[in-house]
């Protein structure tokens, strides 16, 4: 049982749990205390210094951010002395941040910029001292620029601790201090797995998305191209964020922006999800009943959790799926199945990739697979970030589109191909599926609720045909080590393994706390874009994968049957150990 203690803030009493930091007791009275160091995700660095308040009988100013609130404490969060002390801690920041905001990643999306504006910082009150670190953009996905860091400390924190990647740190001391990949290394040669949670957590324009949006134009103003599109599940519910809608699916209105942007066709990566499933489950099944392949089977959808695995867990490459991720499969099918339907040159179409993930960015070259086609299956993968920016430069009145539908033959989706965009939502789709080859029946209730929430670590167990089948789901990468630790004991000890099937995710909350999402993500903010996502899923009429009519067609007119030969061409990739830091 924990004890409450009550306190006052700005004259306002507050009654919160002990242990509660001044910060978020204010919170609590509606009281909002300025910083640039701590996010709701991570623990309190008090790097920043901002969040300074006054408490009663003591001289000093203390930093809310860390200070635990203590029973009867008086609480001042602002007066003239504090506005002033934080305002000269801006302008020391500033004197060492470069002045260019609008060629910056994140202008009008910064949180250094909207706080000097909110303080009616004008000027440059202290002399100017710039460092001139060099840009690194080796990865093709993630940007840092060293001289527009803060020294919060996020990024790190999030990397080290958060994802377990290691990838960045803190290098020099004082006044040189600076970020950089451990060893002053360049980013592409660090066990960075490209997850853009770094760039998800960072305040200004230190860390943001190599941004990929002139290819797309220049695409769509070339007449030889046959450009297509595709929308990934949790881009859908989260765009609307960068117009003032929060938690509401948009999947409708984002089909007609796309034609009204030029695409020839708009298809729906929700749809490559049901093909995942067919592949997936089948292999499941394969090596259930079959007993051909190792188990536990791991997803593999997650193309940070892929390049994660080969990097730190190769030893774990024979129980991962060797399915490729939804939008690949997409890619590949637009240049094979519908350029042989509709009799188009497969050299003309030009396919882009709507994320929640900078990883996809990477995962379009990363094996031979990814060019099953004959030609780069994704042409470009732009995050939902990048899309924002598109629909504003087009001038496009996004919220008032009426709504339109997708190109059917690869557009058409279940409820299980719109839940792989939140944590648990693959295993969710999976069982669905699997339940059905297993038995020939059909779940009568298929909501797997024990997958579902941020709960990093979720197991479970579903009984098909009588086998008791356990199953786990972990998302952000810290948490995977532990239930990939109880296989390996199980294996070493001779018995018998903990789980059938794993569900991993890099990303807090699954693909709608992806890297490549709008800023300002919190685990409330997860919440209502996987609700969104949930609800869809229980207003389709079809809620699995093996019943969409257009995914039958596929495997009949096409594919032949899962895991055939066909289909393990086109629509399946393989797995190599890949060295933690490369020279």
């Amino acid at each position: 049982m924990y004890k409450m203690i009550e306190a006052r803030i700005n004259g306002i009493i507050v009654e919160v749990k002990e242990g509660t930091t001044i910060m978020e007791a204010a919170k609590k009275a509606q009281i909002k205390i300025p910083t640039l160091c701590k996010h709701p995700d991570l623990p309190p660095s008090a790097a920043c210094g901002l969040c300074i308040v006054k408490v009663k009988g003591s001289n000093k100013m203390l930093r809310a951010c860390c200070t635990p609130l203590e029973d009867k404490m008086e609480i001042t969060t602002n007066d003239p002395d504090i506005v002033e002390v934080r305002k000269t801690v801006l302008e020391l920041i500033l004197s060492n941040h470069p002045n260019d905001c609008l060629k910056c990643g994140r202008n009008n999306n910064c949180e250094l910029q909207s706080m000097a504006a909110d303080f009616g910082i004008r000027e440059d009150i202290f002399e100017k001292f710039l460092r001139d670190i060099p840009r690194d953009g080796t990865t093709g996905t993630i940007v840092l620029e060293p001289t527009k860091c803060i020294l919060c400390g996020r990024c790190i924190e999030v990397c080290q601790k958060g994802q377990d990647v290691w990838a960045l740190s803190f290098l020099e001391r004082g006044m040189d201090t600076r970020i950089s990949p451990a060893g002053d290394i360049k980013l592409s040669e660090s066990p960075c797995v490209k997850c853009g949670q770094c760039s998800a957590h960072c305040p200004t324009g230190a860390i943001f998305e190599k941004d990929d949006t002139h290819l797309v134009w220049d695409a769509l103003k070339n007449s030889d191209k046959y450009c297509v599109i595709q929308i990934a599940p949790a881009v859908r519910v989260a765009i609307g964020e960068a117009f003032g809608v929060v938690g509401k699916n948009l999947t409708k209105k984002l089909y007609a922006l796309f034609r009204r942007l030029g695409f020839k066709a708009v298809f729906d990566t929700n749809f490559g999800a049901d093909v995942t499933i067919m592949e997936e489950a089948s292999e499941f099944v394969e090596r259930l009943v079959h007993k051909k392949g190792e188990l536990p089977l791991i997803t593999s959808c997650c193309p940070a959790w892929v390049d994660f695995m080969e990097k730190f867990h190769s030893d774990m490459i024979n129980h991962f799926s060797t399915c490729k991720s939804p939008h690949e499969i997409i890619g590949t099918l637009s240049k094979t199945y519908y350029a042989e339907k509709n009799k188009i040159d497969p050299a003309k179409i030009y396919m882009v990739s709507i994320m929640p993930c900078t990883a996809k960015k990477y995962e379009i070259t990363r094996s031979d697979e990814m060019f099953a086609s004959g030609f780069q299956d994704i042409d470009v993968a732009i995050t939902t970030r990048e899309l924002a920016r598109m629909i504003k430069q087009a001038g496009i009145d996004f919220m008032n589109l009426p709504d339109e539908e997708a190109d059917s033959l690869l557009g058409d989706y279940t409820g299980a191909g719109v839940i792989f965009g939140a944590t648990g939502g693959v295993m969710e789709a999976a069982l669905r599926t699997a339940y059905n080859l297993v038995t020939g029946k059909e779940l009568e209730d298929v909501n797997f609720i024990k997958t579902r929430g941020l709960e990093f670590i979720k197991e479970a167990e579903i009984d098909i045909n009588g086998t008791k089948i356990r199953i786990a789901v972990a998302h952000g990468l810290s948490h995977v080590e532990e239930v990939l630790n109880r296989i390996r004991q199980a294996k070493k000890e001779g018995k018998e393994i903990p789980y059938h099937f794993i569900e991993v995710m890099a990303c807090p909350g699954g693909c709608v706390g992806g890297g490549g999402q709008p800023y300002n993500v919190t685990d409330a903010l997860r919440l209502k874009r996987a609700a969104a996502i949930y609800q869809d899923d229980k207003d389709r009429e079809l809620r699995c994968s093996h019943k969409n009519p257009y995914v039958k067609k596929l495997y009949k007119d096409y594919l032949g049957k899962p895991l055939g030969e066909k289909s393990h061409k086109l629509c399946h990739t393989d797995y190599k150990a890949r060295p933690i830091y490369v020279r």
